[in-house]
């Protein structure tokens, strides 16, 4: 998400960084390019042209003509509208009330309403360790019923089976019922969607509002609609009280579009961003990190938060303890190390969220690929046990077989060996100062307060 935009601004902004003096004229002409860059990426007019006029004003008054470096005041200045726009804090869901706590979802059809009540049911289970019931009032569609009862049983919450002959607010009002006499938390309920926002579908979705009395109503919208997204969050809003919205399909977005409009034409806070199909792939939308992506400057602290929940703190221990006995590392762990990187969303994955890597990302993604990360493993997979632990041994008899059995080419083998023997060497080095935690812990201790503002040159 935000490629484009990124570039954009960043070469945009980059000019004026080196500036020893920002005059009204300089930053005239910047602010230019940020607004061409803002509307290519199918941000609002409207929001647009508030953002510009905010930076305008603050960029040509004594907050940057005071300042050392009047370029990088520039940027926080940026940075900070930025943020603004899409609201100054994360918001996180509002469920202090006698359990249930019922969230509704809503949402036109397409923009996958029904998996995220499936992601966000796992969010509460895993990461706020809340009791999660899940419902289905889609009574036009029976396989969107179908395919929540298979969801709830991959994400392991409970699922109230319903009918699509009943009436959704009998399914809602059963239950509540039944989440009350199980003692849950939190009691999702999934709506119908529609292909356009109608009267009918009105008419119901407040019907069951009154209803249920959720303390949570987020709307779902498709991130790749762009500033439509907006608008037609804005047009639910209107109709009914929406407390929050959920951005989805934002790793097939470029543009962000929609990330920078949402809050500023609803007034509701984006609580959530789909970042991928699986159900894992639900991230609290926080506007300062995301603006820091924006310019260019990584995404440490999501970084290190995704690192503590996903990475298996047990074959990290073992593998420090036998790194730090001299027992070396070998094949085996750095299949595990490639498994433990797919779970962090890939090579291109780690690196997005790192300052100044964007191209750099870009670049991972073409050469590093998931693909690529399935050939290592593959080849891995072709040696015999021995050779995983002692990779020395392997002659060129083998690697022609290795690479036969893998279907790759002798090269692949060897270009995979060298990676190891470099791996090695850098494994070493982080044994010595704590391990990828403390690397982690490290960079989040580099960045200075409020952030970090690093250059712009990429």
């Amino acid at each position: 998400m935000f490629e484009n935009l990124t570039d954009r601004l960043s070469d945009s902004l980059k000019k004026i960084t080196g500036q020893a003096r920002v005059t009204e004229e300089n930053v005239k002409d910047t602010l230019r390019e940020v607004r061409m860059a803002l509307l290519e990426a199918d941000v609002a007019l409207p929001v647009v042209k508030e953002f510009v006029e905010k930076v305008k004003l603050r960029a040509v008054g004594q907050e940057v003509q005071r300042s050392l470096t009047p370029g990088q005041e520039f940027i926080k200045i940026v940075n900070a509208e930025l943020v603004s726009v899409m609201g100054d804090a994360c918001e996180d869901l509002s469920l202090k009330s006698q359990p249930p706590a019922v969230i509704l979802m809503a949402g036109l059809q397409g923009a996958g309403k029904t998996t995220t009540v499936a992601k966000l049911a796992r969010f509460l289970k895993e990461r706020k360790k809340k009791s999660v019931m899940v419902v289905s009032a889609d009574v036009y569609r029976p396989a969107a019923i179908k395919q929540l009862e298979t969801l709830a049983a991959e994400v392991g919450v409970v699922f109230f089976p319903s009918e699509a002959s009943e009436k959704p607010e009998d399914i809602a009002r059963k239950a509540i019922d039944a989440a009350k006499k199980k003692f849950i938390d939190v009691l999702i309920v999934d709506t119908a969607g529609r292909l356009h926002i109608d009267e009918t579908m009105m008419g119901e979705i407040k019907s069951l509002h009154a209803s249920v009395k959720p303390v949570e109503t987020l709307f779902v919208v498709d991130a790749m609609t762009g500033q439509d997204a907006a608008n037609t969050a804005k047009a639910f809003n209107d109709a009914l009280p929406l407390t929050g919205v959920v951005l989805t399909k934002t790793d097939g977005d470029a543009r962000g579009g929609a990330a920078l409009s949402v809050r500023a034409i609803t007034g509701k806070p984006i609580k959530f961003l789909g970042v991928g199909e699986k159900t894992d792939a639900l991230e609290p939308f926080h506007p300062d990190r995301v603006a820091s992506r924006i310019l260019g400057m990584g995404d440490v602290l999501t970084l290190i938060e995704e690192a503590e929940r996903k990475l298996d703190k047990t074959k990290a221990e073992k593998l420090t303890s036998k790194i730090k006995k001299g027992k070396g590392f070998d094949l085996e762990d750095f299949c595990d190390q490639l498994q433990q990187m797919k779970n962090m969303g890939g090579m291109a994955g780690l690196l997005d969220k790192l300052p100044g890597m964007g191209q750099v990302s870009q670049m991972a993604q073409q050469h590093v690929n998931d693909k690529m990360l399935g050939q290592l493993e593959a080849i891995i997979g072709s040696m015999t046990p021995h050779e995983r632990h002692y990779p020395d041994v392997i002659n060129n008899s083998r690697k022609r077989r290795i690479a036969s059995g893998s279907g790759t080419q002798i090269q692949d083998v060897n270009r995979l060996l060298k990676q190891h023997k470099q791996m090695q060497k850098m494994m070493k080095k982080f044994t010595k100062k704590g391990g990828m935690a403390s690397m982690m812990r490290g960079m989040k201790g580099m960045m200075p307060p409020g952030g970090g503002f690093p250059p712009m040159g990429r």
